[in-house]
């Protein structure tokens, strides 16, 4: 018998890996996680490093619907405006002196008697105050609030480059709250104005000035309301603003989110918080023309106090309650409304034709005219409706001072 050597044979295990093929393994797994980060850094149809659709890109997902815009990652599009508008904000500082009578006191008997001028004493005191402007013109105009200069002595315009000029009113009006200043400078860099009449509630709204002597501070927020009117103010509809407005911001831009100034920030609510109000662009356009050429606005005035007619007034009228029209509450004595022959308890119903339902719709017809104009109402007294022509005046001939009139002191001025 022949011997042979026996040597058993060893079966590999179904569910084991050799050293080849894990090996083989570990290349595929790298290609796959290759794959995938190609895919995810250079996704398809998007630029290089813009990531995944809809983050920083308009184009749509394959097979989707368009995706919504999101502003890329590294992008900072409210300090670019704000940069960009800068160089056209000015801060403006102010002094002004006033005298007021010394108090008395038992050591000024003596002096009293002991000179024959002897009299009260007056103290001469000294206030400052900072604002906010931005530039109109290479040439040096600057358009601020007239509350921020109306009663200064001496103006320091500083620029946003720290250069500082003496500044010199050329023109204010205390009616809408607009001034212009000039100062001997020449190649400035104008800000740049857009409209305020295409500004929606809910758009973006950029502020920059000084509040509280703190310059080129910047703060965001959003149009809340356009059309305010605040009377005892501004004889203008402003818009409502969130974006954070101090004292100190008076006369700074109100932009929008292109960089372009909508508004002239004028007044907060001192109750409220981030509620603020600024003067519509469109309207400081039209006023800063006029300043540069004559310094001064022209207000058409017609002297009326109104109500709006409701179905109360109008039982109280003897009317239909079905009424419409404005009711003449009262008629300034010598003014154009008591000229022309309007009485109280007449119903403005037309004017020019036109038929006006409110207060408001009255003053804008009225506004939209100048001094000397002529308007022709319709106006219903007692069962008769009757045509009364009324030639519309200048307010700056009324002799009233509009600043000793009662204010309502929850809304002030942005004022130092």
């Amino acid at each position: 018998m022949n011997s042979t050597e026996y040597r058993p044979t060893i079966t590999p295990k179904k569910d084991g890996f050799s050293g080849g093929s894990a090996l083989i393994g570990l290349i595929c797994g790298l290609l796959v996680a290759g794959s995938f980060w190609a895919g995810h850094e250079f996704w398809p149809g998007q630029p290089q490093g813009g990531g995944a659709p809809g983050l920083g890109s308009h184009n749509a997902v394959p097979g989707g619907i368009p995706t919504t815009p999101v502003i890329s990652p590294g992008t900072n599009v409210v300090a670019d405006i704000a940069a960009a508008a800068m160089p056209s904000v000015v801060n403006i500082d102010t002094r002004t002196s006033v005298t007021v009578p010394e108090v008395m006191t038992p050591f000024h008997f003596f002096d009293m008697f002991g000179s024959p001028d002897s009299g009260p004493r007056q103290r001469r005191y000294e206030s400052h105050g900072a604002g906010s402007g931005f530039i109109i013109r290479p040439d040096g105009y600057i358009l601020t609030n007239n509350h921020v200069v109306q009663k200064a002595e001496e103006i320091k315009v500083t620029l946003a480059d720290k250069r500082e000029f003496t500044g010199k009113v050329v023109g204010k009006d205390k009616y809408s709250d607009l001034a212009l200043v000039k100062i001997e400078a020449t190649g400035l860099k104008p800000a740049k104005l857009g409209e305020s009449k295409s500004i929606r509630p809910g758009d973006w709204a950029i502020a920059i000035g000084s509040p509280l002597g703190l310059s080129q501070t910047v703060t965001l927020g959003i149009v809340s309301a356009i059309g305010r009117s605040i009377d005892n103010l501004n004889a203008v509809e402003l818009i409502q603003t969130d974006a954070a407005i101090n004292p100190g911001n008076s006369g700074g831009p109100l932009l929008n989110i292109k960089g372009e100034v909508i508004g002239v920030n004028n007044a907060v609510r001192r109750d409220g918080q981030n509620i603020g109000f600024a003067i519509p662009i469109d309207i400081a356009k039209t006023a800063s023309e006029q300043l540069i050429k004559t310094g001064k606005i022209p207000h058409p005035y017609v002297g009326i106090a109104m109500k709006d007619m409701d179905e109360k007034l109008a039982k109280a009228l003897g009317v239909p309650p079905d009424t419409k029209g404005v009711i003449v509450a009262q008629t300034t004595r010598n003014s154009p409304a008591a000229d022309s022959g309007l009485r109280a308890g007449d119903v403005i119903q037309k004017i020019d034709g036109k038929t006006v339902a409110t207060s408001r719709e009255v003053q804008n017809v009225v506004r939209a005219h100048k001094p000397g104009d002529s308007l022709v109402l319709l106006v219903l007294r007692q069962d008769q409706l009757l045509p009364i022509t009324l030639k519309i005046g200048n307010y700056e001939d009324v002799q009233s001072d509009r600043e000793s009139e009662p204010q309502e002191r929850q809304l002030i001025p942005i004022e130092p």
